[in-house]
C-alpha cells in the first residue's frame, strides 16, 4: 500500500494505482482496514481518503486529503479522479468540505503563486459545485479562507457576498476583514470587524481587533478604550488583559500598566503577539531602565 501511495503522489491524476488500492482492499480487507486504521504517516492518510470515499464517507475522505494538501502542498493531490467524482461532489456536505478547507489552511501553506492555483484548481471547482448544491453562511465562509491565501483575494470577497446573500453571520466579516487586511486596505478591514462586532456584540476577540488596528495607527487612546468595552465582556481574558495594560501604557506613559503588562506577559498564549504588544508599550515613552530591561528579558523568555 505504501507503494501505491507513492505511486499516487507522482501523479495523482492517474487512475490506475486507485484502481489496483480498490483490487488489493477487495482481496485482503482486514489487512487494508488494520493498516489504516490510525494513520499517521502521509501514505496512510493518502490511502484513507480514498477509502473513505469508496465507502462511501465523502466528508471523511475529504477532511483526508486536505490534511494530505495542507502538509505537502507542492503536490496536485486534488487532481486525484475520485475527487471530482460525482458521487463525491454530489454528497459532501457543505460542512464538510469547509472543515477539510481548514486542514489545508491551518497549516499555512504558501499558496499564493500560479503553481499552487493550478493544483489547486479541483479544489476550487469543488467549492463552487457544493456552495451552489448546499450554501450554508458560515461553512461558505471558511472555505474563503484558502481562496484568500491562494491569492484569489476577489473570489474570496464574492464568496464571502455569497455567503451574506444566505445568511448574514460573524464570521463571515471576519473571514472579509483578513481578505481586506491582506489587500491593505485598512478602513474596509477596520469596517468589516465593526460589522461583525454589530452582529456579535458581546464577542470580546473583536474587540480586540480593532483595538491591533487602532494601535497599528497609532491611536492608542483609541486602543485601550475598544479593549476597555472587550474586558466588559470577558473580564479575565489574559490576552485582552494584556493588550489593555500595554495600550495604556503607550498612552498614557503609566509605569503601572507596564509593570502590569510584564506581570501578565508569561500567560499570554501567542509570544509573537506578547512581543508585539511589549514593543507598543515601551516605543516613544521615557520608562525607567530597569523596567525596560525587564520588558527586554520578558521578550527574550528570561
Amino acid at each position: 500500500m505504501e507503494y501505491l501511495a507513492q505511486a499516487i503522489a507522482q501523479g495523482p491524476d492517474d487512475p490506475e494505482p486507485y484502481k489496483l488500492l480498490s483490487e488489493l482492499r477487495r482481496k485482503s480487507p482486514e489487512e487494508v482496514a488494520e493498516a489504516v486504521a490510525a494513520p499517521s504517516s502521509l501514505w496512510q492518510f493518502v490511502v484513507d481518503a480514498y477509502l473513505n470515499f469508496l465507502d462511501g464517507h465523502p466528508d471523511q475522505a475529504a477532511l483526508r486529503l486536505g490534511a494530505v494538501i495542507g502538509y505537502h502542498p507542492d503536490v496536485a493531490w486534488a487532481s486525484a479522479p475520485w475527487f471530482a467524482d460525482e458521487r463525491f461532489l454530489g454528497a459532501v456536505t457543505a460542512a464538510g468540505l469547509a472543515d477539510a478547507t481548514l486542514n489545508i489552511t491551518d497549516h499555512g501553506p504558501e499558496m499564493d503563486n500560479d503553481a499552487a492555483r493550478d493544483r489547486m484548481g479541483p479544489w476550487f471547482r469543488a467549492i463552487d459545485v457544493v456552495c451552489e448544491r448546499e450554501p450554508v453562511a458560515e461553512a461558505m465562509a471558511r472555505m474563503a479562507i484558502l481562496l484568500r491565501i491562494c491569492g484569489r483575494t476577489d473570489a474570496s470577497l464574492a464568496l464571502c457576498d455569497r455567503a451574506d446573500s444566505v445568511d448574514r453571520v460573524m464570521f463571515t466579516e471576519v473571514v472579509r476583514a483578513g481578505t481586506w487586511r491582506r489587500l491593505g486596505d485598512r478602513r474596509q478591514t477596520a469596517a468589516a470587524f465593526r460589522r461583525a462586532l454589530e452582529l456579535d456584540p458581546t464577542n470580546w476577540s473583536l474587540y480586540l481587533d480593532l483595538a491591533d488596528l487602532a494601535a497599528e495607527d497609532g491611536d492608542f487612546a483609541e486602543a485601550a478604550d475598544l479593549v476597555r468595552q472587550g474586558l466588559e465582556h470577558e473580564p479575565e481574558e489574559i490576552t485582552l488583559r494584556a493588550a489593555g495594560a500595554a495600550y495604556r501604557a503607550r498612552a498614557e506613559g503609566s509605569v503601572t500598566d507596564l509593570d502590569l503588562l510584564l506581570e501578565l506577559a508569561p500567560e499570554v498564549p501567542h509570544a509573537g503577539y506578547r512581543d508585539g504588544l511589549i514593543e507598543h508599550a515601551i516605543g516613544a515613552r521615557d520608562f525607567p531602565a530597569d523596567r525596560i530591561a525587564a520588558a527586554r528579558r520578558v521578550q527574550d523568555g528570561d
